[in-house]
């Protein structure tokens, strides 16, 4: 009996994990979304088989609501563009090989022209599809109807069923990338407890470079957080939690960077120090100390960033607080011993000095204080160019304040 309550109880998570995931519910949606359309369609369309309704809703509904709005709009958009071109052409010729082409040529340039981007070959398909038929009218208008059924079926069920926020997953994505960070500085640190060859320093070397990979994936999930949070009611403050993701994004890139110039001269030092070891005993010990340090700093602002409860927000503050100030006092040790050493073997000291150099910009990247003033910076900017590109609506809402503020002042006396 036991078993089947854990075997239930697995199956009850798993389902929760998979309801989670984007592709289940971007499946879920669509498949829903595009059965009501087809129904809605069959109703009030003249057409035996309205399919393209369940076909604008499978375009339409989107995970995100942002996309949802936009998708639709555009797809709207070059349908009726469409069966627009092919009631003016069927006015003028009938459908032949050439009124075909000059169809098509004519659809393309002017869907680039009404700005609707992925959906330019829609502006010619639609286009065809009326013009090929004998009642071009009314097969026109019921293409528009059932596009605007399928359109308006999808922004109405992503409406009443908002989608939901992916800013967890994206901030998963960026915490792993910053576990991925630390466990490549810890095994950088353990291998100058022994002679380092060339290969193994360059293998280090080439996993730091496909970092880069790791960053466009977290990009793609944190694009997809941002469109979550444009116009969805569940957040009240969207603009911040895109922009603190954003920075602490921008943040571990710059992070990765470095990380894989440390790596080059780590790499560049075993190649002129082929038959001994990278540092003698006690400096390899701190130096692997402190990039144990540089490691835990990295996770620790992984997680500052990605955490939004207050409470758990000022845990982790103070947590890398801590890692940066073991890491700065672990440095200036490791810079008197790296000194002392130049001066006994000063040969290849740039590279000693460069590794200082390093460690040192990740540290700035990851201060606390550097982190709020690129924050309010990245605030600022995001909120003048709001203003400037929807000046009525920033308008809007000043006026609002000003009334607000101005009620509160009668009431406060």
């Amino acid at each position: 009996m036991r078993d089947v309550r854990e075997s239930v109880r697995a199956t009850l998570a798993e389902l929760g994990r998979l309801r989670k995931e984007p592709a289940v519910a971007q499946t879920v949606r669509s498949t829903a979304a595009a059965t009501i359309s087809y129904v809605v369609a069959l109703q009030l369309s003249s057409e035996p088989a309205p399919l393209t309704a369940p076909l604008t809703a499978l375009l339409v509904v989107q995970v995100t609501l942002y996309a949802t709005l936009t998708t639709g709009v555009r797809r709207v958009n070059s349908v009726v563009t469409g069966v627009v071109l092919a009631i003016g052409f069927s006015a003028l010729v009938g459908l032949t090989w050439w009124s075909l082409g000059l169809i098509i040529l004519a659809s393309l340039i002017v869907g680039r022209i009404v700005r609707v981007s992925e959906f330019v070959p829609e502006v010619a398909i639609s286009a065809m599809l009326v013009l090929g038929v004998t009642r071009v009218g009314d097969t026109a208008w019921d293409r528009v109807l059932e596009t605007l059924i399928g359109a308006v079926v999808g922004l109405l069920f992503n409406f009443l069923f908002v989608p939901p926020v992916w800013v967890h997953t994206a901030g998963d994505s960026i915490q792993e990338l910053g576990r991925r960070m630390r466990q490549l500085l810890l095994g950088l640190g353990e291998e100058l407890r022994k002679p380092t060859p060339v290969e193994r320093a360059a293998a280090h070397l080439h996993e730091a470079r496909r970092l880069d990979n790791d960053i466009a994936d977290v990009d793609a999930a944190l694009r997809q957080a941002e469109d979550s949070l444009r116009f969805n009611p569940r957040v009240k403050e969207g603009l911040l939690h895109r922009v603190v993701l954003r920075t602490g994004l921008d943040t571990l890139e710059i992070c990765a960077v470095v990380l894989r110039v440390l790596a080059r001269t780590f790499t560049d030092l075993a190649k002129e120090r082929e038959e001994e070891r990278l540092f003698p005993d006690e400096v390899a010990v701190a130096i692997e100390e402190l990039l144990a340090h540089v490691a835990d700093t990295l996770v620790s602002f992984a997680v500052l960033v990605t955490t939004q409860v207050r409470e758990s927000a000022d845990a982790a503050e103070s947590r890398l607080a801590g890692e940066l100030a073991a890491a700065a006092a672990k440095r200036e040790e490791v810079a008197h011993m790296l000194l002392r050493d130049i001066q006994r073997r000063p040969r290849q000291w740039q590279l000693q000095g460069a590794l200082l150099a390093e460690i040192d910009r990740m540290l700035d990247e990851l201060d606390t204080e550097h982190r709020s003033r690129r924050l309010m910076e990245e605030l600022d900017r995001v909120t003048r160019e709001h203003h400037e590109r929807y000046p009525r609506l920033a308008a809007i809402l000043q006026w609002y304040r000003r009334v607000r503020r101005k009620r509160r002042r009668p009431a406060a006396r």
